[in-house]
């Protein structure tokens, strides 16, 4: 089989190596991919929003199945362009990708349905959005509608950090387009979750849980990230607990996408905070998770390309999706200076075994050697039966991960260890 995969980061890097496993599978190009998964994929530099480069490649090649993971080409509707084209893809369409597309859209959805979630309001005026502000308790959640790199949500200490937040946003176009909407919601308490799910818009078969760790210094200071690194499973997210979130969360989302006319397939992210009134969902998500994918995939013992193409096919109730009774941690090597301005260009080596269990995010080729060229350059995941273990194993293996200004976490793993 010939697979198209859309995307370039580390969570890329993971699906490519969970879907090499498949025998039957020969050939992956990569859209565009990245340096450091070439000897595994066919990279094609074509960018994730070029969609019309995409589906002219895809005219030109024998695609088997397309697997299309960025937020931002499945918000654009690349999944209906390539199924247009006649070749089966996973992921959802645009109208079932707004889930994630625009906040607004998913809190009504979640309002009308009586799904558990913060309270909130949406505000297109800036006026009526300062006075809601001043009317509110602090902390305060500011977001901006769209997509903004996972950058767009920002917990504000007190009103005049808040009203500032609206006005960056809605003024002064912090985030473009996707901040001329806010919605502005209560803070809400309590650990948080991370649950990917498969789905093919009837039934609903949960991943591993996992933790992130958002902020860029340890101790959770500093700004917030794309992800600094991740562990799974999540010891908060107890059985019971995920029973609550079955009946309470996952399957009403999936029916409240049918009843809107908006099937969702592919791979539901949930981000869950677990307050003292139960579950509530913070956001979701229309793919998988990044870095949470680096930690949950390594854990899966199915055979992904059969979950994803039953996915597609509607058949996931008749689909193992089974995953090892073990942990797993995944450390970031990020650049110094990220999420904000850092340099990029030095060479990045790494040990044997470190690429062995590395997932590259940010790197390309100069001159045949391998450079940084992003903030997350790498993930590197341990699988353990411990989490202890996986946590040690991780960073031993990250210190193999070279490059002049490297810098990572010291303490990815360490909340969830005092939850055991």
């Amino acid at each position: 089989m010939t697979i198209l995969l859309i995307g370039g980061g580390g969570r890329e890097h993971a699906i490519l190596r969970k879907l090499r496993e498949n025998p039957a599978v020969t050939c992956v190009y990569a859209l565009p991919g990245n340096a450091g998964m070439a000897d595994e994929a066919q990279c094609v530099n074509i960018s994730a929003t070029d969609l019309d480069g995409i589906v002219a490649f895809a005219k030109d090649h024998p695609i088997d199945y397309a697997v299309v993971t960025p937020d931002d080409p499945l918000v654009l509707g690349c999944v209906d362009r390539l199924t247009e084209l006649g070749i089966p893809c996973f992921g959802p369409t645009a109208k079932a990708a707004a889930i994630e597309g625009s906040k607004a859209f998913s809190k009504d959805l979640m309002k009308k349905y009586g799904i558990p979630t913060a309270r909130y309001e949406t505000f297109t005026d800036l006026d009526a959005a300062l006075a809601y502000v001043r009317t509110q308790p602090a902390p305060i959640v500011v977001k901006a509608d769209g997509l903004a790199l996972g950058k767009g949500v920002l917990i504000c200490q007190s009103q005049q950090e808040a009203a500032a937040a609206v006005t960056d946003m809605m003024v002064h176009g912090k985030f473009g387009k996707s901040g001329s909407t806010v919605v502005i919601e209560e803070f809400l308490e309590g650990p948080e979750v991370s649950v990917l799910a498969f789905t093919d818009g009837k039934t609903v078969k949960p991943m591993v849980s996992s933790m992130d760790h958002k902020r860029a210094m340890d101790g959770d200071q500093g700004l917030n990230t794309g992800g600094m690194g991740t562990i799974a499973p999540n010891p908060y997210y107890t059985d019971t607990i995920a029973k609550q979130c079955m009946e309470q969360i996952f399957l009403p989302t999936i029916q409240a996408m049918n009843a809107e006319g908006r099937p969702f397939t592919g791979c539901l992210y949930f981000g869950l905070m677990l307050t003292a009134d139960g579950p509530k969902v913070i956001e979701y998500n229309c793919r998988f998770g990044d870095p949470e994918t680096q930690v949950v995939l390594p854990l899966l013992e199915s055979d992904l390309l059969t979950i994803m193409r039953s996915t597609t096919n509607g058949t996931l109730a008749d689909t193992e999706v089974r995953f090892a009774d073990k942990a797993a941690c995944c450390v970031v090597t990020a650049s110094q200076g990220y999420p904000l301005h850092y340099e990029k260009g030095f060479p990045l080596t790494m040990t044997e075994e470190a690429r062995a269990h590395t997932f590259v995010a940010g790197a390309k080729l100069e001159n045949g050697k391998l450079v940084t060229s992003g903030g997350r350059v790498a993930g590197t995941t341990a699988v353990a039966p411990t989490l202890a273990e996986a946590i040690r194993q991780a960073y031993t293996l990250a210190d193999g991960v070279q490059f002049a200004n490297a810098y990572r976490r010291s303490d990815i793993g360490q909340r969830a260890l005092q939850a055991l």
